[in-house]
């Protein structure tokens, strides 16, 4: 990551990822379109743009569908599509090959653990702080660069008054 990093783009991108990591992997269905999750995360669907821009600089957590109309959590698209959203249990393959297609759209991934929010809360964290240690570390030479200019310009001072 450089100076360029998502994470850096705003004051409030960490937290960002972290209430959509939270809310994508949590909520009874996985992919949602853009202005579903704005409600979701931030209680508007005004801000569908911003959160599909969260999504599309942040790969590295989310997914958009094939015709980039909705977003997804990555880690839970690694669940097999067993999961009543009613009933909020697993099914069986076999349960669900029997399902009629209305029945079906009722089906989703699983809800992400506790373990493995932590661990895509942490991995944020983590991310975010590399980004503001490279950034604080490409700045090493700016106090010794202007402290030899300093010292450049009183020599050319000296050496025009003297």
């Amino acid at each position: 990551m450089n100076e360029s990093s998502p994470y850096l783009k705003d004051d409030h991108r960490l937290a960002d990822v972290i209430a959509a990591i939270q809310a994508m992997g949590t909520y009874k269905y996985y992919k949602l379109d853009f202005a579903a999750w704005a409600d979701r995360i931030g209680g508007s669907t005004t801000q569908s743009t911003h959160w599909k821009m969260v999504f599309e600089e942040h790969p590295e957590f989310f997914r958009l569908d094939s015709s980039r109309q909705k977003a997804s959590l990555v880690w839970r698209r690694q669940h097999q599509k067993l999961f009543n959203v009613d009933t909020e249990e697993k099914i069986s393959k076999e349960e669900y090959a029997g399902l009629t297609d209305h029945g079906k759209t009722r089906i989703s991934r699983s809800p992400l653990s506790s373990n493995e929010l932590a661990t895509l809360v942490k991995t944020a964290i983590d991310l975010h702080s590399r980004a503001l240690d490279r950034k604080r570390d490409s700045r090493w030479w700016v106090a010794g660069a202007f402290g030899l200019a300093g010292v450049i310009l009183g020599a050319l001072i000296k050496a025009w008054a003297g």
